[in-house]
Formats: structure tokens, sequence, C-alpha cells
């Protein structure tokens, strides 16, 4: 499988469809990993609790991951969804973002702050990427695989299967995201529905 993947030939945007998801990994899971362990060892409150909101909301991007494994339509909506909900997460709580202006200058609210402009800048920008492919959305799942349009965003995933989960078939890790989703979803509606009405944009809820 390895070896197809490599040798096959794509569309022209296949080499940017690569570079997102190597830029996906430095930026939604490495960095923002470094500056919540360097948050709570500086016990800064206010980015320890915006680091784990966002780490919530950016879940979607696992789930997504799983999806795409299992060549689910769905993983196109989800993609650009959380893409547009990360940027949101991490500049909607006025608390927090006080509490985090209040700071003194140092080098955590230094790397925290030019983290959370590099992915929002990122994430808005892929939203917009990601509207072309959406109406990968709407067709079977053997025509995701089959028209490169489409495929061209699968080949990282499943080589990310091939690594880390090789003896597991793509149906069983796409049934695990689906139910994944499902509660990611069931949760968002909870929140917009009812917690939001009640603590508004104050992540403490006072």
């Amino acid at each position: 499988m390895l070896s197809l993947l490599l040798a096959a030939t794509g569309p022209w945007f296949q080499p940017l469809v690569w570079m997102d998801y190597r830029l996906s990994v430095l930026l939604t899971v490495s960095i923002p990993l470094v500056v919540l362990i360097w948050a709570v060892v500086e016990k800064a409150e206010a980015i320890v609790r915006l680091s784990i909101i966002y780490w919530r909301v950016a879940s979607l991007l696992a789930i997504t991951l799983y999806l795409m494994i299992a060549a689910l339509p769905v993983s196109f909506v989800s993609s650009a969804i959380a893409r547009a909900l990360i940027p949101a997460a991490l500049w909607f709580w006025v608390d927090l973002n006080e509490e985090i202006a209040d700071r003194p200058q140092s080098s955590l609210k230094l790397a925290f702050t030019a983290w959370r402009w590099a992915i929002t800048v990122y994430s808005v920008l892929g939203a917009i990427a990601q509207i072309p492919f959406l109406s990968c959305a709407f067709k079977s799942p053997d025509r995701v695989i089959d028209e490169q349009f489409c495929r061209v965003w699968l080949d990282p995933p499943w080589l990310y299967k091939e690594m880390f989960h090789a003896t597991t078939k793509p149906q069983v890790l796409g049934f695990l995201a689906m139910v994944g989703l499902a509660i990611y979803v069931i949760y968002l509606s909870y929140f917009v529905l009812i917690r939001l009405g009640k603590q508004g944009r104050s992540a403490t809820g006072q």
C-alpha cells in the first residue's frame, strides 16, 4: 500500500494537500500540546483553560481523520466545520481574552499569542480551501475513492492508518469515528442551545 501511495500520480494540488497535513500536525497537535504543558507548569490558568477548550473543539479534526480512513463522504463536511470552529473557539471568550491580554509579557504569552494567530490564519484559509471539496460529501464512498479530486485527501489518512492501525479494518475505524462524531454533535448542540444562552461569552460562566 505504501509503495502504491508514493507512486501514485494525482492532481496538481496534491503536494498542497500533503503540505496541509504536515502543517496540521505542527499547528494543531505539536505546538498546542507544548503550549498546554508549558501553561500548566507556569500555572497560567487562562491559557490552560483556553487550551483545553481548543483541544475539545479540535477533536473534530481527529474524528475527521478516521472518517477519511474509511472514505466516508461526511468527512469533507466535518473537516470544513472543524477548521471554522477552531478560530471561533480561540477568540470567542471575552473573560479569557482579557485575562491573557492583562498577563505580563513573557515567553509563554508570546508563544501562545503567536500560535493563536498562526492557527487562526491557517484554519480560515483551510476552511475556504475546503469549499470546492464539499461536493465530495455528496458522492458515494466508492466514488470518493475512485475520483482523484476527492481521493487526494484520503491518501495521507491511509498512510497514517498503515503506520498506526495496520491490522485494523477501515470499516471498524470508520464506525468508531461515526460514534465519536455523534457524541461531538450532541455535545456541540447542547452547548449552543443551552449552555451558551446561560453563560454567554464567559468561559467561566460568571
